[in-house]
């Protein structure tokens, strides 16, 4: 790996204290701390990421073990934490900062910047009580769903290694006064950017506008190129469209693969508009609005499956009021909060038409899809299978044909309402302009075969946990070719013995 390639631009940039004292505290006059990450004896490798690391110029493997743990660091690299704020479950919570990560710095690869960051090597001044480390149960989880959203084409952060840290760390998995000792590990893990919301908000609650408005400038200019940088007076409004814009690409894509984020906090909100920082998430099983995996957020339920595009809207409202110092103009940030509220459901109709296979949305198609919505809803049926039974002639399609798909058994009532769903589903392809091969190659680069489910990660990381990692690298496997059948063992529902399992169908902010 080519390690002395990492460069500290941010730190060279902006205000920071080098004192490497990790006391958690408040760090009013700075944007990052640096940091040394803690020492472990008896690291282990698990995995590397050669295609990544090849990609974002560090190379390959050799002899950097050490690396990916955050052990015994080569000179240029000098690690840090950031400061960042946040609306955590629609509350302020003032400054919070990177907890569990710390940078290793950014590397350049032509005009492209990667920043590398360790996750769970050890406290910061965030870390906020806790110790800074990560557990294997967390880690294996962050490592292959961060991948297979990226296979899926959804926006986000992606895993570089995956480490042992050959210590016990204490967790309490449910919050229940019960806590055990896990397996200690560490994720590396790289984005163009972790800039988050919350960096913004922290600056903008100080009244730190001079600071607000470099960061600004620094990450327009770096990671922004559809915005006009010369004599363009509009630059920031360019920019908060561009943030709209690529949250709502991430926001439909979510929707699109039946991803549930678990905990959308501004915090956890990238400026880039990828998903980044895997905790409590899930794919979706049985279709459920209501659906969260996040036992933190019942019952009210506010970050469900059917509310991330509402709740995305709110955080975006949020991240305007922190940055009006810099657009002054209220009128123009709400006509650009508005249109995001409007093309949301426009973005959203689209991708439905493209599960279903119509070459175009046509006006009485929102009542088709609402009617589906709530078919699904009172009969849960599984989201990806559902979709992977209509792919197929029209013709072919039968009844018979979803009962893998059912997490119950089905009255006749229910089951003709299935039919009668079908029967509508059949009269309106007969719309479509494009040819039924056109269509169902349409519907086959739109939905997944292949989803990342809950069950198939608790059933890996308790092999894992017990040194076994054949699942591990079957599903990392499955996870790169997620629009092909490759592993019918995978492509099937939630087994019923896990539908009140901790650790699958329950997960806290620990997961």
């Amino acid at each position: 790996m080519k390690l002395n390639l990492i460069t500290q631009k941010f730190t060279q940039l902006f205000p920071g204290d080098f004192s490497e004292n990790t006391m958690q505290r408040q760090t009013p006059d700075v944007m990052f701390c640096s940091v040394k990450p803690a020492e472990f004896d008896t690291t282990e490798l698990i995995d590397f990421n050669e295609k990544l690391s090849e990609d974002i110029g560090l190379g390959k493997l050799e002899n950097n073990e050490d690396f990916l743990a955050a052990q015994h660091l080569p000179e240029n690299v000098k690690t840090y934490a950031t400061a960042y704020a946040g609306h955590q479950f629609g509350n302020w919570a003032g400054q919070l900062g990177d907890g569990r990560a710390i940078y290793a710095g950014e590397i350049q690869n032509g005009n492209r910047q990667t920043e590398i960051q360790w996750k769970g090597a050890g406290a910061t001044p965030y870390s906020r009580n806790a110790d800074g480390r990560a557990v294997l149960r967390s880690s294996i989880r962050e490592y292959l769903m961060s991948e297979a959203m990226f296979h899926l084409g959804v926006p986000t952060t992606r895993a570089l290694s995956l480490a042992k840290t050959g210590e016990d760390v204490i967790r309490d998995i449910q919050y229940s006064g019960n806590p055990q000792k896990e397996q200690g590990a560490v994720v590396v893990r790289t984005a163009e950017s972790f800039l988050r919301f919350g960096h913004f908000e922290l600056l903008s609650a100080r009244k730190q506008d001079d600071l607000l408005k470099q960061l600004a400038d620094y990450t327009v200019e770096n990671f922004f190129p559809e915005v006009s940088l010369e004599n363009n007076p509009s630059k920031y409004i360019d920019w908060f469209q561009a943030i709209c814009d690529r949250t709502l690409k991430m926001i439909i894509d979510w929707y699109r693969v039946g991803f549930v984020h678990g905990v959308m906090n501004t915090d956890n909100m990238s400026v880039l508009g990828l998903t980044i920082d895997y905790g409590p998430y899930s794919m979706m099983d049985g279709y459920d609005l209501e659906f969260t995996p996040n036992t933190t957020d019942l019952p009210g339920r506010r970050y469900a499956f059917g509310k991330q595009g509402q709740i995305s809207h709110w955080n975006l409202a949020t991240f305007a009021n922190a940055i009006f110092p810099l657009i002054d103009n209220a009128e123009v940030l709400e006509k650009i909060l508005d249109n995001f509220g409007k093309q949301f459901w426009v973005k959203h109709d689209q991708m439905l038409a493209d599960k279903f296979g119509f070459d175009e949305v046509l006006k009485e198609d929102e009542k088709f899809f609402t009617e589906w919505q709530q078919m699904m809803q009172d009969l849960t049926l599984d989201y990806t299978l559902f979709f992977q039974q209509i792919e197929k002639p029209i013709s072919e399609i039968k009844t018979d044909d979803f009962k893998d798909s059912f997490y119950r058994n089905l009255n006749e009532n229910e089951l003709k309402k299935l039919l009668n769903f079908i029967e509508k589903y059949h009269t309106r392809k007969l719309r479509n302009k494009i040819s039924e091969s056109d269509s169902l190659d349409l519907m086959s680069k739109t939905n997944p075969k292949f989803i990342l489910r809950n069950y198939l990660l608790f059933e890996a990381i308790q092999d894992a946990e017990n040194g076994n990692y054949e699942m591990f690298f079957k599903l990392k496997k499955a996870l790169e070719n997620p629009y092909e059948n490759l592993y019918p063992e995978f492509n099937k529902k939630r087994p019923s013995k896990y539908d009140n399992q901790t650790g699958s169908s329950q997960l806290s902010c620990s997961s």
